[in-house]
């Protein structure tokens, strides 16, 4: 019985790799058809592989530029992948299932808290029902308001066409755009509907799902949990920290915010803040930001989104968490205290353990980049490779032009990066037992 029990166990992380994997593969041979493409040869396998990672790893990071390469097909491909990804195929899976009258196993539903990182099985299915309807509904929101926008500057089946595609992909916190010419947002700077609207469907695709449901039940219920309140107030921080910090540094920058009204400015700052927690959009030139905002984004994009989100990155609670670590320690205290609760031990391992296998994924990565990408600047290396472990899709213009060695490894970077590193581990892991006795305490010296 209890070998029966860790193959259930061990399952979730497995499946969940090979699922990815296998719409990844799936996607690429798609995108390498004729019809794909503009020019009807298909992409090349390499170049198919890498864009189909980026858009179910909701990344973003391209190396063609999607509104002029891809076909009305080839982009509903990537926009189908975006979607899938986003929010994770055992989701779509649980959906079919209720719709067929099918039983959820609990197996399915071990897989479906694995995907959705909820802390356990009761309601799973309820809340995999509820994903789907607000995923909807926002998407429907946000497409109507960016379709009414883009009315004014094109014809209105294109308008309907870019507002569909845009909201998807930034409710997904994908990043992908079909503008052209790889400029993303940036006729908009200024827009205030095109930058809150888009903001908010970020904003509302990070959060997560589990807190985005306590927020809607909150009238019921009339509490959030703890969860809840440490993703709402840390996202806080980091979106208003990195507005002022982003307007200061930029203030005077002839290339991005100086040629702006002071509104202008207050906006482009806010969107450049968002947008690194893991969506990918820019609406200004991001290889002409000064070097302080760069490193900025580069820790912004880091840090990520929250936990049961479609973003990626080192997810909001883990950063908070390791922060009240640091807190505590300071102080001289034993316990990390949020909101008045005890936070778990093996949480601050947990917390600690993903902190340090996310930076160890991006330094490998930067550094074999510096390998296969010679000449290019260290900061451009290290924006990309953070930008793909985040799943975030922000590019100083290395992408497209990447070696094969180099797609390589931003593609391994991303899939890493979206799975979770800690999912990998368990999944090639063949036995993760306690230890049935506890060693003598040792003491060692630190700092």
């Amino acid at each position: 019985m209890k070998n029966k029990q860790k193959i259930i166990y061990m399952d979730p992380p497995k499946t969940l790799v090979a699922g990815f994997a296998f719409i990844i593969f799936i996607g690429s041979l798609l995108l390498t058809l004729p019809v794909a493409t503009t020019d009807g040869q298909g992409l090349p396998w390499l170049n198919a592989l890498f864009t189909a990672t980026s858009a179910t790893c909701v990344t973003g990071l391209v190396v063609v530029d999607t509104g002029t390469t891809f076909t009305l097909f080839g982009q509903l491909v990537i926009l189908f992948l975006i979607q899938v990804g986003g929010l994770g195929f055992m989701t779509f899976a649980i959906f079919f299932a209720v719709l067929l009258g099918k039983r959820i196993s609990l197996k399915e539903r071990l897989l479906l808290q694995e995907a959705l990182n909820y802390l356990s099985i009761s309601g799973i299915v309820r809340l995999a029902k509820r994903i789907l309807i607000f995923t909807v509904v926002i998407e429907l929101i946000g497409a109507i308001l960016l379709a009414i926008r883009f009315a004014f500057d094109m014809p209105l089946s294109k308008a309907m066409y870019y507002g569909i595609f845009h909201s998807v992909s930034n409710f997904n916190n994908a990043g992908f755009d079909i503008m052209g010419e790889f400029k993303s947002l940036t006729e908009y700077v200024e827009d205030p509907i095109v930058t809150l609207v888009v903001c908010a469907l970020i904003t509302l695709g990070g959060i997560g799902f589990i807190v985005m449901n306590e927020v809607y039940e909150y009238r019921q219920i009339g509490r959030f949990s703890l969860h809840t309140k440490v993703v709402l107030f840390t996202s806080s921080l980091l979106v208003i920290g990195g507005t002022i910090l982003i307007f200061l540094l930029e203030f005077h920058n002839p290339k991005t915010l100086q040629p702006l009204s002071m509104f202008g400015k207050w906006l482009a700052s806010l969107f450049q803040a968002i947008t690194p927690r893991t969506a990918g959009a820019n609406t200004l030139s991001i290889s002409d930001l000064h070097h302080s905002t760069l490193f900025i984004m580069i820790i912004l994009m880091y840090i990520g989104a929250s936990p049961g989100s479609t973003g990626g990155g080192i997810k909001t609670t883990t950063f908070a968490i390791l922060l009240g670590a640091v807190r505590s320690q300071i102080k001289g205290k034993e316990d990390v205290i949020f909101f008045r609760k005890r936070i778990a031990y093996d949480t601050i391992y947990k917390s600690l353990t993903v902190m340090l296998a996310g930076l160890s994924i991006v330094i490998i990565a930067a550094m074999l980049l510096t390998i296969t990408e010679p000449g290019k600047d260290f900061l451009m290396i290290l924006f990309e490779a953070t930008s793909a472990f985040g799943t975030v899709g922000l590019s100083m213009g290395l992408t497209p032009e990447l070696s094969p060695l180099g797609k390589i490894i931003i593609t391994l970077t991303m899939f890493a990066g979206r799975v979770g590193p800690l999912t990998i581990a368990f999944a090639v892991t063949l036995r993760r037992n306690s230890d049935p006795f506890s060693y003598p305490k040792g003491k060692i010296m630190i700092g």
